[in-house]
């Protein structure tokens, strides 16, 4: 049977079925009053069928239509002379000419979304580019063909979208990689990548993955957010604000700190908007996501090595590079390995102000994962040592946590004092407030509190010129006093 002849039999059919639920719904409603005809299991059954039938006829039209739009444009797809806007008005004209060929007889509805599924799928991400284009969603997680998962407000959804079967999920995973200058293939089955616009891109394939091809896409906004959204958001309290911006400007050396998914790189990006314009600023990133906003900004990026395990270039020989690179401002998405040992040298040899993220579940956990790290350098070099070197660098721990809500916060703001005997002394400046309890939503009513006590880099502050409200840590001058 054709496709035409399907698609019309399936829509006749629907007709059908809705004519006939008005009628009975008159003469004999089905069971309790007031309830829906079409709510009746075997109703319910039949009309599911049908309309399966029909996007399968749907489908299989998309599927044609798709073959027949790749054999007439060949290479253009993939010219880069070509303009976003004229790929995509070019490849719906030829879209059209298809259908009018084909003499399919589709509804106006019918066709838009016919044009879009295959825009989609020929210039796109396929089912997954309306939660690319939906603005409330976060993260994208596909699990196989059959499955995908997003995020919306912190909390995961099961979608109904699915990729027509596996080669076609791997066609969109090597279509992102592709992009950024990777690869994925059995010999190298998993990838980081990111997207055009800074979204982060993981992927793993068979057999590795052993129920299909995984992606994960975090999605970076277009628009970056600022400190007046984490404000508003509840993420952070307008004192920490003020504090963390003489941070910035007085030039200390910054870590934010939290779990997978917290939103350290999110909150790394509102820090440096605090940098000043004047400043040259270098970032280095396994795969760029840094927002920011300055104009004298230079962007490093690592490299994987190629297919006969040769050209890398990691992290760490970025960060070496970059001290001879006059940089003002040393700015590391995350560090993960022996590259913390570099950052510690530069934080203590003249480059003030470096900010960079790690992962870890406390302040106290971040300074031990530090330590960690520096000891994968491979340098042998003791405890104690070490230890000081972490002291003498780093200046404040950021702490942000994913709560059970779903929202993020900034848990702890934290100075690192300096060594007594082998310990690294830490003090809290701000601390969450667990006590305040819940709403009726589940969500956290606690903010970060001052803890009273005044940071010793604040006295520091005032011989830079840099002004810092009595009121950030609690304290308000009443009659020339404080309390």
């Amino acid at each position: 049977m054709s496709l035409a002849k399907r698609l019309e039999e399936a829509r006749n059919f629907d007709k059908a079925t809705v004519s006939g639920s008005e009628s009975t719904s008159q003469a004999a409603p089905w069971g309790p009053a007031g309830l829906d005809p079409v709510s009746h299991p075997a109703s319910t059954s039949v009309e599911q069928r049908h309309s399966s039938d029909t996007n399968e006829a749907l489908n299989a039209i998309k599927d044609r239509a798709g073959t027949a739009l790749y054999e007439r444009m060949g290479s253009r797809i993939t010219d880069a002379s070509m303009e976003e806007a004229e790929l995509h008005q070019y490849v719906k004209d030829e879209l059209r000419a298809i259908i009018e060929e084909d003499e399919i007889p589709l509804s106006a509805l019918e066709r838009q979304r016919l044009v879009k599924e295959i825009i989609d799928d020929v210039l796109g991400l396929g089912p997954l580019q309306r939660f690319l284009d939906e603005t409330a969603v976060t993260e994208i997680m596909v699990n196989g063909p059959d499955k995908v998962y997003v995020e919306r407000a912190g909390k995961l959804y099961l979608t109904g979208a699915k990729f027509s079967d596996e080669e076609h999920l791997r066609r969109i995973i090597e279509r992102i990689v592709t992009k950024v200058g990777r690869r994925i293939d059995e010999s190298s089955p998993l990838v980081d990548a990111r997207l055009s616009d800074g979204s982060r891109v993981n992927a793993i394939i068979p057999p590795l993955a052993v129920g299909g091809s995984t992606l994960t896409i975090r999605k970076f906004g277009h628009v970056p957010l600022t400190v007046a959204n984490l404000i508003s958001y509840g993420t952070m309290t307008p004192e920490i604000a003020e504090l963390l911006h003489a941070c910035v400007q007085g030039r200390l050396n910054i870590i934010v700190s939290g779990g997978t998914g917290t939103g350290k790189t999110t909150l790394l990006n509102v820090l440096s908007s605090f940098l000043p314009p004047e400043e040259r600023i270098i970032t280095i990133e396994d795969a760029i996501e840094l927002q920011l906003q300055q104009e004298h900004v230079v962007r490093l990026e690592s490299r994987p090595r190629n297919i006969e395990g040769k050209g890398e270039v990691s992290i760490r020989e970025l960060v070496r590079n970059s001290l001879r690179m006059r940089p003002d401002r040393i700015v590391i998405g995350e560090v993960r390995g022996g590259e913390s040992l570099d950052m510690l040298q530069a934080m203590n040899t003249g480059h003030d102000g470096s900010i960079s993220t790690v992962h870890a579940n406390s302040p106290r956990d971040a300074i031990a994962r530090l330590e960690t790290l520096v000891l994968m350098a491979g340098m042998d070099l003791p405890l104690r040592a070490i230890r000081e070197q972490i002291a003498s660098a780093v200046n404040l721990i950021v702490h942000i946590s994913r709560l059970r809500d779903g929202t993020r916060r900034v848990t702890h703001v934290t100075e690192v004092q300096g060594m007594e005997g082998d310990i690294i002394t830490l003090q809290d400046a701000f601390v969450f407030d667990y006590g305040a309890g819940v709403d009726a939503n589940g969500r956290f009513l606690g903010r970060p509190v001052p803890t009273g006590v005044r940071p010793r880099f604040v006295d520091h502050f005032a011989d830079l010129g840099i002004g810092l409200s009595p009121a950030v840590f609690g304290t308000v001058p009443i009659g020339g006093a404080f309390r």
